[in-house]
């Protein structure tokens, strides 16, 4: 059994290691009287430390001890840097910004334009999410590539952009998908188009191509007679759009299985054939 004097022992050992923890801590801070280039320096001390919470209000005192002076430029860049280490990437950008608004001529300005971009990279959620983040990184980077078109970086931005443009075909792609399962073949057709004519460098592209020649042959299919020779033909009207575009297209021979059954339908339909019989109506769905 521990004695009452050995726990008080353990306890006055602790509160004292505690004491010069918190001591040492606080030396570490900056303190009311310290000058700027020391505020400056424990700052950067706390961000090499990986401390980034901690040097991001520390980096804020500087700017405000020292707008104007190079300690307070410096501080304006290394707080964004610290932000963004600390993964809090939509103030990170702010910062950036703000450091490129203020100091136009600084030598960090171009990381700072290129980390501005890729912090919202970094915020870019998955395809199926709102992908305001998205588009603003591809716009960031675009405008990176054009302020510094000889920079190393170009093509790493370029490469970004290609990511974050296939994201945003990609959830074009899967909408058009699920209008799609839901029968809504022309909100389907539409969506696929919007994926062919806004990203037609994606894979995707080829991809929603495919689909809409086998979503114009089920369209055909379902629908009375009277209206089933437009939509068959509008299966091969995108085939001939998939042979012009992706001549070697890895789904070209998928692509061929779906105008085979297409052309096959029009020529059981005959010239001039005509039906009385009502459509069938689709099912419709909200394009939003």
């Amino acid at each position: 059994m521990i004695s009452n004097s050995t726990s008080f022992f353990r306890i006055s050992c602790l509160m004292v290691a505690i004491t010069v923890l918190i001591s040492c801590k606080n030396e570490d801070l900056i303190q009311r009287g310290d000058t700027l280039p020391t505020a400056y320096k424990k700052s950067m001390s706390l961000f090499q430390s990986g401390e980034y919470s901690d040097a991001a209000e520390a980096f804020e005192t500087v700017i405000e001890l020292g707008r104007g002076t190079d300690y307070g430029q410096e501080a304006q860049f290394y707080l964004a840097e610290s932000y963004f280490n600390d993964g809090r990437y939509l103030l990170a950008s702010a910062e950036y910004a703000r450091y490129t608004t203020l100091y136009p001529r600084a030598d960090k300005r171009e990381e700072a334009h290129f980390k501005e971009a890729y912090s919202y990279y970094k915020l870019s959620p998955r395809y199926k999410l709102d992908q305001k983040h998205t588009r603003t990184a591809i716009e960031k980077f675009q405008l990176y590539n054009s302020r510094y078109p000889d920079s190393e970086r170009v093509k790493e931005a370029a490469q970004y952009i290609t990511e974050l443009r296939s994201k945003l075909a990609k959830k074009l792609y899967y909408s058009a998908n699920l209008y799609r399962r839901t029968k809504s073949y022309e909100a389907a057709i539409v969506y696929y188009d919007l994926t062919i004519e806004n990203y037609p460098e994606s894979n995707w592209a080829q991809r929603a191509l495919v689909d809409k020649i086998s979503t114009y042959v089920t369209y055909a299919d379902r629908s009375v007679q009277s209206k089933q020779r437009e939509r068959y033909q509008g299966a091969v009207d995108a085939y001939e759009t998939f042979v012009q575009l992706f001549p070697e297209g890895e789904y070209r021979s998928e692509a061929e299985e779906h105008v085979d059954d297409a052309r096959a339908a029009l020529a059981d339909l005959g010239e001039g054939s005509s039906s009385e019989e009502e459509e069938q109506s689709p099912v419709t769905s909200n394009l939003d």
